[in-house]
């Protein structure tokens, strides 16, 4: 497993889209990568409408849940509180090796292009921009207005990595998961995340 490394953090808030976050929590974890999660109270409402997990309120419960859900190692997948501010993604001497917020609320969005910092998940992408760590905010909306547009235009300048839920279609998908997972295989490029969930352009 690829515990050397820094760990990843990964933010859900209550964007639809959920089906991208489980999948993409799944290759991490085959990957060998070590997870540092942080889910929003919408994000657990919504996991709930989308799919069959009911996560615990508590994050040690949830820690667990997921851990054996995704047969991750021991340690490998840790769950932390909205206001659990000891967490080692609360602070710039300990950041993340990357963060991606998948999905990424209008919401968030703004929350984080202005610095507000209310709970962990916040906090952890604002120590992602000020220590200049990859922030790939996977942004699930549509239309998006002159607000939203304002607010990822003004994260790309500071280098965030402005990624809506777009998938593409040119690798012909035959069922859902083939579009899940075009959108999935594009966030770990992002994060330099091997996989082979589908072939690249011209192979």
């Amino acid at each position: 497993m690829g515990m050397n490394r820094r760990p990843i953090a990964m933010g859900i808030t209550g964007a639809s889209g959920s089906a991208y976050a489980l999948r993409l929590l799944e290759c991490l974890v085959s990957a060998g990568e070590e997870i540092q999660l942080m889910i929003s109270q919408a994000g657990q409402i919504v996991l709930k409408m989308e799919s069959e997990l009911d996560l615990p309120s508590q994050p040690l419960e949830a820690e667990r849940l997921l851990t054996r859900h995704f047969n991750a190692a021991p340690g490998q997948l840790r769950v932390f509180g909205r206001q659990q501010w000891m967490a080692p993604v609360a602070s710039g001497s300990n950041p993340p090796r990357a963060m991606v917020v998948c999905p990424c609320t209008t919401g968030t969005l703004s929350s984080i292009a202005c610095g507000a910092s209310n709970d962990l998940l916040e906090r952890a992408a604002d120590v992602a921009l000020k220590e200049r760590c990859k922030l790939i905010l996977v942004v699930r909306e549509t239309p998006f207005s002159e607000i939203h547009l304002e607010n990822m235009l003004k994260l790309a300048r500071m280098g965030a990595v402005i990624m809506p839920a777009n998938p593409g279609f040119y690798h012909k998908p035959e069922k859902l998961q083939d579009i899940v997972d075009f959108m999935v295989a594009r966030i770990l490029d992002r994060l330099e995340v091997a996989h082979n969930l589908l072939p690249r352009w011209g192979e």
